[in-house]
């Protein structure tokens, strides 16, 4: 049906028809896309403290996931957009923590450390429940046996596995095995990384040489041939080799040191003076230049008599990690979340914690891609509750400090699921069900 309106043209009276039916053409998409997007999120994590250092966020903010990914970071995101929200208020949200030193090669060999062992441990049975979303063994394999790791551990965890290779073709086998100058291929390591797992191998793994410097320069020419790190336990060296030629003639930026708070007795250097309990000026000079220096907790690497009195001076490690193993899980170590709280015991303030557990770590092996919460990036997300009441934390040498802080993963997120609830946060309340006569 036509409308005529008199004394207006019948060209300007078509014009405005022409208008109001654009508008109403305007208003149908609006509304149409309206309830297209009405759910477009399909985890919404709202009310939580965001914690992002790589991002420079530090406030109370709500994250949105479609699929894998995550998809926005803001500020009173509406709950009727997502087809899932879950409520976080009173906790802390986090990338995915990257624990940067583990040893995950799971297996049955009754006489190896740590290479298809039983002192290797599965990811996924410490990971999550630790809001631990990648893990990186560290040496545990060599370019020999890493195929072996890979399908037998690797592709079998839901958590991210990531890998040093160990500069010695058969891998922590024994600590003899570790000796074997022959079996330190730096072109096969290259080649390993290089053309066959770039995707999955991160950097060398260096470990319990009794001799000079041979493993550590061969570990680092392999890291030159690769353009990868190096990541060297510095130790059982008689007489001791010093850290100072470690950290300023053999080491590259970007090299890692791990076990920094270390203190044994004898065959390896701590980085505090054990009399004095000052930390040795080189050590600060050495980070300036940029080595790091990396925590590999441990079931004996980690001393408060090294770790409160650098830590009061000002020396903070770059990474926090926790070097799990058989021997440590259930020692003073016991998880990542532990460790940290026990940083966080020692004054170390949690944006720091989560700095070194998160971007830092992510930095380090050169994979930029983790560690953050930037839109598009895989959705690997952890929430925390930071209790409140009086916790003790222990050393390798069975002391304790206590803490009035202790963090707990409440929820951990893995490529956009949900892989670790501990209260059924994200879940519905459960109801009787509805009886019939």
């Amino acid at each position: 049906m036509r409308i005529k309106i008199a004394g207006i043209s019948e060209s300007i009276q078509h014009q405005f028809v022409q208008i109001v039916q654009g508008i109403a053409a305007v208003l149908v998409l609006i509304l149409i896309s309206s309830m297209v997007h009405a759910q477009e999120i399909d985890i919404l994590l709202k009310g939580g403290h965001v914690i992002d250092p790589k991002n420079n966020i530090d406030s109370k903010m709500d994250v949105a996931i479609v699929g894998d990914k995550i998809f926005r970071v803001a500020k009173d995101i509406p709950a009727n957009t997502s087809k899932k929200t879950v409520d976080i208020s009173g906790l802390y949200v986090t990338p995915g923590l990257i624990d940067m030193h583990t040893h995950v090669f799971h297996g049955t060999d009754p006489n190896s450390m740590t290479a298809n062992s039983y002192g290797g441990l599965q990811a996924d049975a410490f990971s999550f429940r630790a809001g631990v979303t990648t893990v990186v063994d560290a040496g545990s394999s060599g370019w020999r046996n890493f195929p072996l790791f890979k399908a037998q551990s690797i592709d079998r965890a839901q958590t991210r596995v990531l890998a040093f290779l160990n500069v010695v073709g058969r891998g922590m086998v024994s600590r003899f095995d570790q000796q074997d100058v022959t079996d330190m291929n730096p072109v096969m390591n290259a080649h390993m990384i290089n053309k066959l797992y770039p995707d999955i191998l991160v950097g060398i793994k260096s470990a319990h040489y009794w001799g000079d410097f041979t493993s550590v320069d061969k570990a680092i020419e392999s890291g030159k041939l690769a353009n990868v790190p190096v990541i060297v336990d510095f130790g059982e060296h008689t007489p001791v080799n010093p850290i100072e030629s470690l950290f300023m003639e053999h080491f590259r930026p970007g090299d890692i040191f791990t076990h920094t708070f270390s203190e044994i007795n004898g065959g390896r250097e701590s980085i505090v003076d054990e009399k004095s309990r000052k930390v040795k000026p080189f050590v600060f000079a050495a980070q300036k230049r940029g080595i790091i220096f990396d925590v590999g907790h441990g079931a004996g690497a980690f001393n408060f008599n090294q770790a409160i009195p650098a830590i009061k001076q000002g020396f903070l490690p770059n990474t926090i990690s926790t070097d799990l193993y058989n021997l440590s899980m259930n020692a003073a170590m016991k998880d990542m979340s532990n460790v940290m709280s026990k940083f966080l015991a020692m004054g170390v303030s949690l944006n720091d914690v989560i700095l070194r557990t998160t971007w830092n770590p992510a930095q380090v092996i050169k994979r930029p891609d983790l560690g953050h919460l930037s839109v598009g990036t895989e959705a690997d997300i952890a929430v925390f509750n930071l209790k409140k009441g009086n916790f003790g934390y222990m050393d390798v040498r069975r002391t304790k400090i206590s803490g009035t802080g202790k963090l707990e993963a409440e929820l951990t997120i893995r490529a956009g699921r949900v892989v670790w609830d501990l209260n059924g946060t994200s879940v519905p309340e459960w109801q009787m069900p509805a009886t019939t006569n």
